[in-house]
């Protein structure tokens, strides 16, 4: 079994993950891992605050893990609210506020065109390696659903009717930006196994 430490204590993310993984990882969250720290996500990008996490995990622990940071990225907007997603309305996580805000800057707007980008940095024996999955989609005129978390009620992947918020977890996954980065994770990890 190969344990992996992934640095978040977000539960909706840890259970998106495990059910991605095959038999023969674990991961653990960081609450689970006994690590109380706050990480800040100080930087520009998605990538950037990806690796910040990570490495700050493995300098704590020195064991393996990675870390994965995901953004809205609506395209009217110009990126926004992007690396801002979890703090858009304002700096305390606020899924309910964050979603009014979008979709008050969204009203009256033609182009709704929107994907969910999430990047995977992973730290395996001190070396990192990053992974990239995305879903595009467009978003709702006003929330429907009540599953997922953040933006999932406004998202409509493409391909589909619904928006995630509609979806079951198993139905979800079938788009989902952070299970292709997963996938992407998973067979990194496998060949390094296999070599």
């Amino acid at each position: 079994m190969i344990e992996l430490i992934f640095a978040t204590n977000n539960e909706h993310k840890v259970l998106e993950i495990r059910q991605a993984l095959p038999e023969g990882f674990s991961i653990i969250s960081l609450r689970e891992a006994g690590i109380l720290k706050d990480i800040p996500e100080p930087h520009p990008t998605l990538e950037a605050n990806a690796t910040e996490k990570s490495t700050v995990i493995y300098q704590l622990t020195g064991k393996n893990c990675f870390s994965e940071d995901s953004g809205l990225e609506t395209e009217a907007l110009n990126g926004a609210p992007g690396v801002r997603s979890a703090r858009f309305a304002d700096d305390e996580p606020a899924y309910t506020s964050n979603t009014d805000k979008l979709l008050a800057l969204l009203r009256n707007q033609g182009n709704r065109k929107a994907r969910f980008k999430t990047v995977i940095s992973l730290i395996i024996n001190g070396k990192e390696q990053r992974f990239e999955g995305l879903c595009t989609g467009k978003i709702a005129e006003a929330p429907l659903g009540t599953g997922g978390f953040g933006y999932d009620p406004v998202f409509i992947p493409d391909g589909s009717d619904r928006t995630f918020g509609q979806m079951t977890l198993e139905e979800k996954q079938e788009f989902s930006h952070r299970k292709k980065a997963v996938k992407k994770l998973v067979v990194y990890l496998k060949e390094l196994v296999g070599s």
